[in-house]
């Protein structure tokens, strides 16, 4: 069955000009009938439907076009990864409507959670983004055995450690700016940024080397993502959060 951009658009949701703004970035091209008007067949359909997927799971546009039109894509290998993908955010906010229910009765005095418990699910909500956004990344840098290690870390972090995150995540975006400011990688301030760095990283890793603090410095720069993070901060930090730890690193 064939369908015309308005069937398909009132079919998938997906508007008319959506649709149109596809075709024009080569993310999803219908055949033309003589007359010039867009024909979707089977195959359009089919993609249009894993394109909905990988947006529901937040892949950006651009990622989603670079994988599909990849000469080693495999729909089947995509399908089964989004089905896995989908069934771990499902095992998160199940963990997490599990959680609120206990925090509920347990304002009621009905049972006490443990402090443990009470953060338990939160962290692996955490693990979980982490894991649809970077994962691949990460994995092919340090390997599944080393990633499944530092998850397993993170889980069992005290209260205090975990606190301790978030303060130095804080602080190494505040200091990173002041220090971006003055211009100098080698500079205290900048020097100060990376050994915060050190830290925070030694609260998620197993075990901690310079080797692999550098890689993922690398990987700041070389995957968008990890640059965008720090270049919110203020255009440049990533380039420059990479300088300073290569000196640090030395």
């Amino acid at each position: 069955m064939t369908y015309t951009i308005k069937q398909l658009a009132d079919l998938s949701g997906v508007s008319v000009r959506m649709l149109r703004y596809y075709d024009e970035i080569g993310l999803l091209t219908p055949k033309r009938q003589a007359n010039g008007y867009r024909i979707y067949t089977t195959v359009e359909i089919d993609r249009l439907q894993q394109i909905g997927f990988y947006r529901t799971l937040g892949f950006e546009l651009s990622q989603i076009k670079a994988l599909m039109n990849d000469s080693n894509y495999d729909p089947v290998s995509v399908l089964t990864s989004q089905l896995t993908a989908l069934q771990q955010e499902r095992q998160v906010l199940d963990g997490l409507i599990d959680n609120v229910q206990k925090s509920l009765r347990a304002a009621k005095g009905a049972l006490i959670m443990t402090d443990q418990e009470k953060f338990e699910a939160l962290k692996q909500q955490q693990i979980s983004e982490n894991q649809q956004q970077y994962g691949g990344e990460i994995e092919a840098t340090y390997g599944q055995a080393v990633v499944a290690a530092s998850n397993e870390k993170f889980l069992n972090l005290s209260q205090a450690e975990y606190d301790q995150i978030q303060t130095l995540t804080e602080a190494i975006n505040v200091q990173l700016k002041q220090a971006f400011e003055q211009g100098d990688p080698a500079s205290t301030a900048a020097q100060a940024v990376c050994q915060l760095h050190e830290q925070w990283l030694r609260l998620y890793w197993p075990t901690y080397s310079k080797a692999a603090h550098l890689g993922l410095a690398q990987m700041y720069l070389a995957d968008p993502r990890f640059k965008k993070y720090y270049d919110k901060i203020e255009m440049g930090c990533a380039e420059f959060l990479v300088a300073a730890l290569q000196i640090y690193l030395k």
